[in-house]
């Protein structure tokens, strides 16, 4: 599992790009994002609804698995540099 996360990045990259930022004007997981932090998800009558949550999970896991992605390659090449 940890290699296929190692080794996929160029997935994750175009998974990114693609499905994390569509629809692309305005950017859908930025406004998500902004509605989570701003406070207004858990407001009880203009909070997120489940549908919303799923679009968070849906547009944000791309970018959630480059950032591991990204971070195992940086490891192992710091390890590599290491033993070295």
């Amino acid at each position: 599992m940890k290699k296929q996360l190692k080794n996929n990045w160029k997935l994750f990259l175009i998974a990114s790009l693609t499905l994390g930022l569509a629809p692309f004007n305005p950017t859908h997981i930025v406004g998500k994002l902004n509605w989570i932090l701003g406070g207004n998800a858990f407001h009880p009558e203009k909070g997120l609804q489940p549908q919303d949550w799923f679009d968070v999970l849906l547009h944000g896991s791309p970018w959630v698995l480059l950032i591991i992605s990204i971070l195992l390659n940086l490891f192992a090449l710091l390890a590599k540099n290491d033993q070295q």
